[in-house]
């Protein structure tokens, strides 16, 4: 009966684990430079999708007390393909650089970059859930933000841009070529690893409180879905552009307004970057 209960959380990892692997097996079918829009596009879903498992196994585990140590750990690889591999390779994929360049060459520093920080932020994720486990105050101040950008979201982040370069958009409002469209991307790709690594905080969505009236708050929240609803269905590379890097700005505002702040002031004070630790 026990083991029933395990195979739950660990089937929606699977899942979401194998949404990241058909996106990577299925972009690598198709030749450079021709990562088109719609490949793109069915990309994108299928990380969202696996971004969703994500919440879920968790979320899963928790309620029916069914953590594992196992668990954990097959969490961490299945995101450390899903949202640290496949978007580099999509990025690589949808380029179109002649081999043996030097923008190729950035090009590949920049989604190796990307990917190596993406599994250093899930191990420091792990070393510090195992240091709090038994510590209620550190395990309350992990739910209320994330030290350095969630993977899942710099997927989205990345993956989104990729879409909005390759889309309609791009050519009515950049008109960018394609190697300036390479080191565009390149470039930030580059930033969100860094920021996956970094230590300034990111608040969690966990945290958000809404002061309002039941009914008032089910009408707002009617309201946001269906514009959501109608940005996804028409214009989804522009809605997640928004929304992915929207979120990352916020985080990033909050941890400069602290740090002007300084340490002696209580103005947002968990988002205060924490301090490098020493061996």
């Amino acid at each position: 009966m026990k083991k029933r209960v395990y195979f739950i959380p660990n089937a929606i990892t699977a899942f979401g684990l194998a949404c990241g692997l058909f996106v990577i097996f299925k972009i690598n079918m198709v030749e450079p430079g021709e990562g088109s829009y719609h490949v793109l596009f069915t990309s994108l879903l299928l990380l969202l999708v696996a971004a969703v498992a994500d919440v879920l196994d968790g979320a899963v585990a928790r309620v029916i007390k069914a953590e594992s140590d196992f668990g954990v750990i097959f969490d961490s690889l299945s995101d450390a393909i899903t949202f640290g591999v496949a978007p580099s390779v999509l990025l690589l994929k949808s380029l179109s650089l002649e081999q043996g360049t030097g923008l190729s060459f950035f090009a590949i520093f920049g989604a190796m970059t990307y990917s190596i920080c993406g599994v250093l932020r899930l191990v420091r994720f792990n070393v510090k859930s195992v240091q709090s486990k038994g510590n209620a105050e550190e395990e309350e101040a992990q739910k209320k933000n994330f030290t350095g950008l969630p993977i899942p979201a710099a997927a989205i982040a990345a993956v989104s841009t990729n879409l909005f370069f390759v889309s309609t958009f791009e050519e009515k409002w950049l008109h960018l070529s394609n190697p300036s469209s390479a080191i565009i991307l390149t470039t930030i790709w580059l930033v969100l690893g860094l920021l996956m690594v970094s230590r300034w905080k990111f608040p969690s969505l966990k945290t958000l409180h809404f002061k309002l009236p039941s009914v008032q708050l089910m009408l707002m929240m009617v309201v946001v879905a269906i514009f959501l609803l109608y940005g996804i269905l028409h214009f989804l590379p522009v809605v997640l552009l928004g929304v992915t890097w929207g979120y990352i700005i916020l985080g990033v505002v909050l941890s400069v307004i602290r740090l002007i702040a300084g340490k002696k002031s209580k103005t947002l004070e968990d988002f205060e970057p924490e301090e490098e630790e020493s061996d």
